[in-house]
C-alpha cells in the first residue's frame, strides 16, 4: 500500500534524488549487483527512454558507496563490503549539437573538474592523455581501482550523422578521448 502513495518520478534521472524523496522505485539492484561482481566491462545499448541515465547514476551511487541510498533494496543484502571507489562520470548528453570547439571545450571542463578534485593542476592538453592521467592519479591516491561511467556516450555524434565534414571531426576527438578505455 504504501507505494501507491509515492510519485512517479516523471522526468527525474538520478538515483539519489529518487530515494532521497522517497519516489517510487522498481528495485532493479540485484541485476545491478550481478552486473558489477561477474563483469569488467559493460556496453549498455538500449531504447531511448528505457532508463539508461538512471541506471549510471545507480552504479554511480553504488561505486560511492552510497549505502544509505540501498536501504530497502535487494543491494542492500547483496553486498557486504561497500567499498567506495573513486568514481569518474561523464555525461555526454552535454555535447549535444556542438561544434569541435565545443565539445573540446566540453571535454575540458569535464577533465579539469575531475582533476581538481584528485589535486591535478589543470592543464590543456589531449583529452586522452589527461583522461589516463587522472586515472593512475585516482588510482595512486586511492589505492583503489578507477570506476568510468559514461551516459550518452554517442550523443556528440548523433546531431553530426549525416554531416560527412563534422562527423569525421567529432568522432575522431570522441575516438581519443575514449581510448584510454580500452587501453
Amino acid at each position: 500500500m504504501e507505494a501507491l502513495q509515492r510519485l512517479y518520478p516523471i522526468g527525474i534521472q538520478t538515483f539519489s534524488e529518487i530515494r532521497e524523496k522517497n519516489y517510487l522505485y522498481i528495485d532493479k539492484t540485484e541485476y545491478v549487483y550481478r552486473m558489477t561482481h561477474f563483469a569488467k566491462y559493460v556496453f549498455l545499448s538500449r531504447p531511448r527512454r528505457f532508463g539508461k541515465s538512471l541506471l549510471t547514476s545507480t552504479l554511480h551511487s553504488y561505486f560511492s558507496g552510497r549505502k544509505d541510498l540501498f536501504q530497502g533494496l535487494a543491494m542492500e543484502r547483496l553486498e557486504k563490503d561497500w567499498i567506495e571507489y573513486p568514481v569518474l562520470h561523464f555525461d555526454m548528453s552535454m555535447a549535444k549539437h556542438v561544434d569541435k570547439e565545443r565539445l573540446e571545450r566540453l571535454l575540458d571542463f569535464m577533465l579539469s573538474d575531475y582533476e581538481r578534485t584528485f589535486g591535478l593542476d589543470t592543464t590543456a592538453g589531449d583529452a586522452n592523455l589527461r583522461l589516463t592521467r587522472l586515472i593512475k592519479c585516482a588510482y595512486e591516491k586511492t589505492g583503489k581501482k578507477v570506476v568510468v561511467l559514461i551516459d550518452e556516450y554517442d550523443a556528440p555524434l548523433l546531431d553530426v550523422v549525416h554531416e560527412k565534414e563534422n562527423l569525421g571531426v567529432l568522432r575522431n576527438i570522441m575516438r581519443n578521448f575514449y581510448s584510454p578505455l580500452k587501453a
